[in-house]
């Protein structure tokens, strides 16, 4: 069992990517739909946020100390000091019926970002692919055929890649290479996941090499081992739960981010779209940052 309490009183309407910035002992998050990105300094309790021209995916720290960002059809570099983006990539520019979604920093010091679809037909074809992209503006594609990219996360040695789709409901495990960002042996660990055992979602990865999956459809966090096997499951106070992370100096504190459907879950779960914090019975992977 976990404990949990909120972290403020900030409520996200679709609240994705915590990410723990160590460097300045801050805790960051984005609110997808109103296109923001939220900073709380842990220690005094300031906030602070940036508002982007569209919805944002994803986030990731730099070397440099800025954020790379994914928004709808775009990845920059913003300065969180002057307010300044630069534009690094465009993918899948034209397209009405695909954004960026889900994507973190990987080992190899890339931008891992993937796209999902958006008509929400059932008959849909799985338009989504995973793409890292670099520095210089290289975008590659690494996965394609995925109706709904997400919970990237790699094991605290940089060799294992999680990967998941929210709507197919599978988890897949690949074989990483941190120096070259080459991925290969893919084995789908996971599959046709209930929406009563938590749809996958966003993710993070444990010291133990553990798989931790936001479990969006069931208010919970599962948490898998390497082959796909569940280790444990914990329930959390808010309806949607929609990304782990690790932080602190021991990252040893998980927060988890999630999304409000409804008032009618916001009154059976006060805390759903505020960002929930308690301690973890396991230390998290560490964050990595994009070589900018």
């Amino acid at each position: 069992m976990l404990e949990f309490k909120p972290l403020n009183d900030v409520r996200c309407d679709l609240g994705e990517c915590p990410t723990y910035d160590d460097r300045l002992d801050t805790l960051l998050v984005e609110d997808i739909n109103n296109c923001i990105i939220h900073s709380f300094d842990l220690k005094s309790g300031a906030a602070q946020k940036w508002t982007f021209p569209s919805e944002v995916g994803a986030f990731g720290l730099t070397e440099s100390g800025k954020l790379v960002v994914g928004l709808r059809h775009e990845v920059v570099l913003f300065d969180r000091d002057t307010g300044e983006s630069k534009r690094i990539a465009e993918i899948e520019t034209g397209r009405t019926d695909t954004r960026l979604n889900d994507g973190k920093v990987g080992p190899d010091g890339g931008f891992w970002i993937g796209s999902m679809d958006l008509s929400g037909r059932p008959d849909a074809e799985p338009v989504g692919k995973l793409y890292r992209v670099t520095a210089d503006g290289r975008v590659e594609v690494k996965v394609e055929d995925i109706f709904t990219s997400n919970g990237l996360a790699w094991t605290p040695d940089g060799r294992t890649m999680f990967h998941s789709d929210s709507r197919g409901r599978w988890i897949d495990r690949w074989a990483f290479d941190p120096a070259t960002g080459a991925i290969s042996q893919r084995k789908r660990i996971r599959e046709n996941i209930a929406e009563e055992d938590g749809r996958p979602d966003g993710a993070a990865a444990d010291a133990e090499g553990c798989y931790w999956s936001a479990g969006v459809s069931a208010a919970c966090l599962n948490r898998y081992d390497a082959e796909g096997n569940l280790v444990a499951k914990y329930p959390v106070p808010v309806a949607s739960p929609t990304m782990p992370c690790f932080g602190g100096p021991d990252l040893k504190t998980l927060y988890v981010s999630s999304l409000q459907r409804s008032p009618e879950q916001v009154a059976k779960f006060p805390l759903t779209g505020i960002m929930i914090v308690g301690e973890s019975p396991v230390a998290g992977a560490a964050v990595t940052r994009f070589k900018d």
